[in-house]
């Protein structure tokens, strides 16, 4: 009867190690009683209480899991860029790459073990069905323009969204006490292929916005459905003018870009390089940061920068 019992026990053991494993075809399953659900892009996820190896698909997530105090175990890089940006500090520079934004490595991702991953459908809707099966994924809908919204969302998933939504609160005190200034300010982006303008609905246009910084009429894309920004023409570089220019270069290609087109007579007779206010600020900042610590070192730039 002894013997009987210990095969019991054990048969018992087995049995409870087999609970809360992979399920076929499916995400891992959070531990029971331990689950939230979250409502996303893609649907609704349940996602552990307290996740601890989270892994994120875009570069809004990092700065979430920054200004929330976390760090993921791994992270999409964007397609110009091989370093995690330098403004979160040295603690992320260990995050491991996993592919890119267009084309996260879903066997990287696997290797990582996640509790979490957090996407955007925008980039990554194709890969959603294939990374729910590794671990519960959470999906923004759009890039940008929500950034505020797709933070909460993050911060949610995390289990931190009242911290997120207090981080919010104090970003708009502080950019509705900025010092209101009548200079236009131009956001300019070079790209490797092409020069941008940024209009109301990108990332730094809401927060110039948020400041109360007027915009070049050029820049307010009154006539575009699509108000994140438009393309310029080296040969219509006059139309990137303003009181005061904020330029940056996304990777190195576009550097060389800049530096041909700053070089040049058409760009030199514009008002702001005349009068010295063209100012290069930190293309991991302004354009692909988009959270609410990104948005507070905008805010640095345009208290050092503008005058009333």
């Amino acid at each position: 009867m002894r013997k009987i019992a210990t095969l019991l026990a054990a048969a018992l053991v087995l049995s409870a190690c087999g609970t809360g494993t992979t399920p076929p075809g499916g995400a891992p399953a959070p531990e029971s009683g331990q689950t939230r659900t979250i409502k996303h892009a893609m649907g609704e996820t349940q996602v552990p209480a307290s996740p601890q190896r989270v892994i994120v698909l875009d570069t809004d997530k990092l700065d979430s899991m920054f200004s929330l105090g976390m760090t993921p175990v791994g992270t999409a890089m964007a397609s110009q860029s091989t370093k995690i940006p330098k403004y979160l500090g040295e603690g992320f520079q260990a995050v491991k790459p996993v592919g890119t934004l267009q084309e996260p490595d879903l066997d990287a991702i696997r290797a990582l073990k996640p509790d979490l991953i957090l996407g955007s459908k925008f980039r990554q809707e194709k890969f959603y069905d294939e990374l729910s099966t590794i671990a519960p994924t959470v999906f923004t809908e759009k890039v940008g323009i929500t950034w505020k919204e797709n933070f909460l969302l993050d911060a949610d998933a995390l289990n931190k969204k009242a911290e997120a939504q207090a981080l919010l609160d104090k970003y708009t005190q502080r950019a509705t006490g900025l010092k209101r200034t009548s200079q236009k300010a131009s956001i300019v982006r070079f790209m490797p292929d092409e020069i941008r303008v940024y209009g109301p609905e990108s990332f730094s246009g809401i927060v110039l916005k948020d400041a109360g910084v007027p915009r070049p009429a050029r820049q307010e894309l009154a006539d575009k459905s699509d108000k994140r920004f438009d393309k310029v023409s080296p040969e219509r570089v006059q139309e990137v003018d303003g009181d005061v220019i904020f330029v940056s270069a996304y990777g190195e290609k576009a550097a060389q870009k800049q530096a041909e087109t700053t070089a040049g007579p058409l760009w030199n007779k514009l008002t702001a390089v005349a009068a010295g206010r063209v100012y290069v600020v930190d293309d991991e900042i302004w354009m692909t940061g988009i959270g609410v610590t990104s948005a507070n070192k905008i805010l640095d730039d345009l208290e050092k920068h503008l005058t009333a």
